[in-house]
């Protein structure tokens, strides 16, 4: 029997659309579609501001210098940021995340936090609100996400990241060491590579 002072256990989603920047140009160039794209600057100190999954797989990545990632991939599309249509997208996403909760918590443009703890009676359980908001994002702008759930932000964020690309990822309050123990500490959301280092 629970105590009558017990506080609800909560239910946090992290939703973190997948390759925004990249999947954007796709969505609205088709002939980029399944091709590795490179959004981000040409000149000499140019960083690829996203990868497309088709790019990540030549070992091209976010915040890498685009020579470095040319020379992965040198059939790679490089496209120029617009930032003003991400942020138009971003709107709509935002607002299919505050379908279901008032309490979301931007961390950028492309992710943020839902705390869905009070609209369970409403939408459903958190797995449920969690396919409804991927669903919604797919059929509504064409665009997928990776969402995880969990009882705490941390969890949730690395929830998320555990099945991309337009993933789901449940992490029941009673199975938190079943998830974490198996997984290096590079996973862990706020561990770089120096962290992973002192923790070894």
């Amino acid at each position: 029997m629970s105590h009558p002072d017990a506080k609800p256990v909560r239910t946090i989603l992290h939703a973190d659309m997948d390759a925004f920047f990249a999947s954007v140009e796709q969505l609205d160039n088709p002939a980029l579609r399944g091709r590795p794209v490179l959004v981000g600057g040409t000149g000499k100190r140019g960083v690829v501001a996203a990868a497309s999954y088709e790019a990540r797989a030549f070992g091209c990545r976010s915040a890498q210098p685009m020579a470095v990632a040319l020379r992965h991939c040198p059939l790679a599309v490089v496209v120029k940021p617009r930032g003003g249509r991400y942020r138009e997208i971003s709107e709509r996403v935002f607002e299919i995340l505050g379908a279901y909760s008032p309490l979301v918590e931007p961390i950028s443009i492309d992710e943020a936090f839902i705390d869905v703890t009070g609209s369970l009676a409403l939408f459903g359980s958190g797995e449920q609100i969690a396919r409804d908001i991927r669903a919604r994002i797919k059929s509504d702008i064409g665009l997928t996400a990776s969402v995880g759930v969990a009882p705490n932000k941390f969890l949730a964020k690395l929830a998320s990241d555990l099945d991309k690309p337009d993933g789901l990822t449940v992490i029941e309050p009673g199975r938190v060491h079943e998830v974490l123990d198996p997984l290096p500490v590079s996973r862990l959301w706020g561990v770089g590579p120096a962290a992973e280092k002192q923790l070894h």
